[in-house]
This record gives structure tokens, C-alpha cells and sequence, in this order.
């Protein structure tokens, strides 16, 4: 694993005080021999560095932004209300923006896209075999919770969707909240904003949910 920002800057300030330059050694990776860099260098590692579950996180926020595209995409023929649909296109968008985002900024870093078993290694994710009534991650809908949703439509559907749709946010944000609360993440600048803006935007989304909600 990378040096710690923490521990990159405080070697960058030692080397200013002192007046010398020794050598700023960084990891190589699993197997390889570490190698020296140049202070600037180590500014820059300590502004875009990363931890495991940074990467988790962001593997794992893909899978769960794709299940709410999924749900839209059953709202395109099924919804009664042109305002729900109005609501789900615009959540189907910024979730697919935020999918091409999260992508890149993995693919970026040589990373896979797809976790190895997205059960394994990120807080609240269900451990257990599959089963039809658990959802795989905090706030999705399990598998017989999405099949009660394709098979409704109207008046029902909508409020199915609003009601799913809340959670699966309420997920989003309680997924966001255990990353934080982990040591040494969202360092990354680029990841942390995109952590505050989820925490944002889709606080907005589930108190205008509600709103529609309480008028259905």
C-alpha cells in the first residue's frame, strides 16, 4: 500500500526544514523493490493516493447505481405518474454519469472495474449465500423485491418505486458514511468530492420522494 498522505507530507516538510534532500523511497508493488521519487512526486502521491477500500467502495457503488438504472428502466413502461417519470429519468441519468465516473476513475488507476465477489470485504454487504429475499448491498432491492416491481404497474408501481427508490438512496448514504469512517479514505480528492456530492444530491432525491410519495 502507498505511504499515507500524512506520512508523504511530513517527509516533504522534513526535507525543506533541513535543508538536505535525502532520498523519498516509495513502495513498489506486491514483489517489486521500492524506488526513489522526488519530493514533488511525493506532494502528488499524497493528493491522489488510494486504499483498498476506496476501491471497494467505488466497485460496489457501481453495482448498486446499476440497479437503480434497472428500476427506471421498468418505470419507462409502467409508471402512472408523469412526475415519478419525470423523477426517474433524471435519477437514471446522474446515476449513469456517475457509473461512467466511477469507471474511468478505476480504469485510471489499472484497477478492475468489477469486484472479485462483491459479498466480500465492505461494511454492511450480506455475507450469506444468495437468497431471494436479501439484497446484496445496503438499500437494493432483493431479487423477490424487484420481481413484486416488474410484475406491478400504475398507481401500485409508483409507489413501489418511490418506496424502493428511498431506500436504495438511504443505501447509497449509508455506504458513503462507512467509507468515511474508515481510516485513511477518500484521501483522493477527486473521490472525495464524488462521496460529498452522493451525500448531497441524493439527500435532495429522497425528500423530494417523499414529498411525491405523500401525494399519491
Amino acid at each position: 500500500m502507498s505511504p499515507t498522505p500524512a506520512l508523504l507530507l511530513a517527509i516533504v516538510l522534513g526535507v525543506s526544514a533541513g535543508g538536505q534532500t535525502p532520498p523519498i523511497f516509495h513502495p513498489g508493488a506486491p514483489g517489486a523493490a521500492p524506488r526513489v521519487i522526488s519530493a514533488a512526486e511525493a506532494v502528488e502521491l499524497s493528493r491522489t493516493g488510494f486504499v483498498a477500500a476506496d476501491v471497494r467502495f467505488m466497485q460496489h457503488m457501481i453495482v448498486h447505481h446499476a440497479q437503480a438504472v434497472e428500476m427506471v428502466t421498468l418505470l419507462e413502461t409502467r409508471a402512472a405518474s408523469p412526475t415519478v417519470r419525470l423523477l426517474g429519468e433524471r435519477i437514471a441519468q446522474s446515476q449513469a454519469a456517475e457509473m461512467a465516473l466511477m469507471e474511468e476513475w478505476l480504469l485510471a488507476r489499472s484497477l478492475p472495474v468489477a469486484a472479485a465477489d462483491p459479498h466480500a470485504g465492505h461494511h454492511g454487504i450480506n455475507h450469506a449465500p444468495a437468497d431471494p429475499d436479501t439484497p446484496l448491498m445496503p438499500g437494493m432491492l432483493s431479487p423477490s423485491q424487484m420481481t413484486a416491481l416488474a410484475a406491478s404497474s400504475g398507481p401500485a408501481f409508483d409507489r413501489l418505486f418511490l418506496e424502493g427508490m428511498i431506500r436504495h438512496h438511504q443505501g447509497a448514504l449509508d455506504m458513503v458514511e462507512a467509507l468515511l469512517a474508515g481510516p485513511d479514505t477518500a484521501e483522493d480528492p477527486m473521490l472525495s468530492d464524488f462521496a460529498s456530492s452522493i451525500t448531497a444530491d441524493q439527500s435532495a432525491e429522497i425528500l423530494r420522494m417523499q414529498t411525491i410519495l405523500s401525494g399519491l
